[in-house]
């Protein structure tokens, strides 16, 4: 049986609002040049992400996952991993206060766990069969946001599951139950994905899947994710870390992003099979504060999390840039 979220499906006590009760501009709320308005929720409860004030916003992928709210799109969010794809939708739902539940679509995860099972629970002091919802039916009777992360690495059995509830106005019967539920209306559904539904075609994701057509053809919106430019990132790091907040940090900034550019390069073209996100940007930048000393800070952060055999190739890609080795013991040995 695989770990889901902490949901509590045994409360049928709605702690979340209703409904959306107010409108949010997305000109004011994420900067982009749109009149568009999504509904929005006054209050939070504890399933509303975390809002991050410096998050940066992708204006496409803002926009289709804005419609994704707004409109009931089903919206689907493609590109390399590290673009930060669950977290631009994370982020979006902490702006409109929606509450938002993540199920990553691992191998483990099966129909049973999506749907739900039976269950012995007390009752009067009697052992008695009972059936109990899994978190698909439980999140589609309510106002959330469902993100499934690595959509294209799911189950035949749970995809078949998933394609019942696509369709807008899309219907869940539980079989075992004699029973259809019907979403509720502020129920929303988003994916994040590696490919674009015709498996590994590239050999830099093995383990997923190709989509059935019919299902991808559900999908009302597909939008890609890609790294963000040096420029942005740099305005990500310096917002997290503000000690960079000088010429010669700004400097140090913008090197350490040229070494993870150059991670993504590799990556991209099969040389190495780990790659620096802006997130190992950060806390490289913020290591190297802590450590006073950027290779070391370098190897901790991301050198030690990678291949041995490729770690030669990655530190050349640290002295093409600060133009000073790392030392042999960093490097390690092929």
């Amino acid at each position: 049986m695989a770990d889901i979220p902490n949901v509590n499906l045994d409360s049928r006590s709605d702690t979340v609002m209703a409904a959306p009760d107010q409108m949010v501009k997305v000109r004011e709320a994420f900067g982009i040049d749109s009149d568009m308005e999504v509904p929005s929720f006054s209050e939070a409860d504890e399933r509303v992400p975390d809002l991050d004030p410096a998050y940066v916003f992708d204006p496409d992928t803002t926009m289709a996952i804005c419609a994704g709210f707004g409109r009931n799109r089903r919206v689907m969010v493609q590109g390399y991993h590290g673009t930060g794809k669950s977290t631009h939708i994370e982020q979006v739902a902490a702006r409109l206060n929606w509450p938002l539940i993540r199920i990553n679509l691992d191998a483990h995860i099966s129909r049973i766990d999506l749907v739900g099972r039976d269950a012995i629970v007390l009752k009067d002091g009697q052992q008695v069969t009972e059936f109990r919802e899994g978190l698909l039916p439980w999140a589609l009777q309510h106002p959330v946001a469902l993100v499934f992360d690595e959509y294209d690495a799911g189950r035949p059995d749970v995809m078949f599951v998933i394609q019942r509830v696509l369709e807008t106005e899309g219907k869940l019967t539980l079989l075992d139950q004699n029973r259809v539920i019907r979403p509720n209306p502020w129920f929303r559904l988003f994916a994040t994905t590696n490919t674009i539904g015709l498996g590994d075609t590239t050999g830099l994701y093995h383990g997923t899947q190709a989509i059935n057509q019919g299902q991808m053809d559900r999908w009302n919106i597909v939008t890609t994710l890609n790294y963000l430019p040096a420029a942005v990132e740099a305005q990500i790091v310096l917002a997290k870390s503000g000690e960079y907040d000088s010429p010669d940090g700004k400097q140090q900034v913008e090197q350490m992003i040229k070494v993870a550019d150059l991670s993504r390069q590799g990556f991209i073209n099969g040389d190495i099979s780990t790659v620096m996100s802006p997130r190992t940007v950060i806390s490289w930048a913020q290591n190297a504060l802590i450590f006073g000393d950027v290779g070391y800070a370098f190897r901790v952060s991301f050198m030690n999390k990678c291949d041995e055999s490729e770690r030669p190739l990655i530190a050349e890609y640290y002295q093409r840039v600060f133009g000073t080795d790392l030392p042999e013991s960093v490097v390690g040995h092929v």
